[in-house]
């Protein structure tokens, strides 16, 4: 089946790429939402413009969607990249990094079914521990690019995950609940290299931002 694949460059919509192909779909696109609202509901803004080094190691073609990021009405916007990706790239699915999140599978799934397309979510679900060790288990190179939580601060971001990195967020959700894999945006990820990629990718500039626990890391790659 030839599908476009939701994409932000993030861990989950990477592995979930990953996944999706190692089960014999065809992902003929790459499709990505760069969103004035940093703090948009549906979709993943750090170092979002980066998605385009990430598609070209991957040799997978990328359509890019702006939107103002309002609630709702950003869906308008994501309902108009797919129906591109539909027509450009006859594609008959769409693949989703959906872990965990109602609001944002539902939605998704809605605007596939209005379009007459097949939604497949291959993280739905998931264990968050088994994520993150499935992730390290075939060789992620993933670091944070922002947190949203206490009592996560600066010195997170950067950090990749790795076996310290799951024992850490797995006592971090024992004494203060925080989802092991962020998935009520404690942090956000980006992804260096993966057996997707024909190379790996090295970070070049980093502008930080923030305050107490909130901090955002916009990354330049090469």
């Amino acid at each position: 089946m030839r599908c476009a694949a939701l994409f932000s460059g993030g861990k989950d919509s990477t592995y979930a790429v990953f996944l999706a192909i190692e089960y014999g779909y065809d992902v003929s696109c790459l499709v990505s939402i760069v969103s004035e609202n940093l703090d948009s509901y549906m979709f993943h803004t750090p170092s979002i413009s980066e998605v385009k080094k990430q598609s070209e190691v991957m040799g997978i073609p990328l359509l890019v969607q702006e939107t103002r990021g309002v609630k709702e009405e950003e869906l308008k916007d994501l309902k108009n990249v797919i129906e591109r990706a539909k027509v450009d790239f006859d594609v008959e699915g769409v693949i989703t990094g959906s872990v965990e999140s109602a609001y944002q599978a539902s939605r998704v799934q809605r605007i596939c079914n209005e379009l007459g397309l097949e939604c497949f979510n291959p993280l739905w679900q998931k264990d968050q521990l088994e994520l993150l060790q499935d992730i390290v288990r075939n060789h992620f190179d993933v670091i944070v690019t922002s947190v949203s939580a206490y009592p996560l601060n600066r010195s997170w971001l950067g950090r990749k995950i790795d076996e310290k990195f799951i024992h850490d967020v797995e006592d971090l959700y024992s004494r203060f609940g925080i989802n092991p894999a962020g998935e009520g945006g404690e942090f956000e990820t980006f992804v260096l290299w993966c057996p997707l990629f024909g190379r790996s990718l090295t970070v070049v500039d980093e502008q930080v931002s923030g305050r107490n626990n909130s901090w955002r890391m916009e990354i330049k790659v090469i």
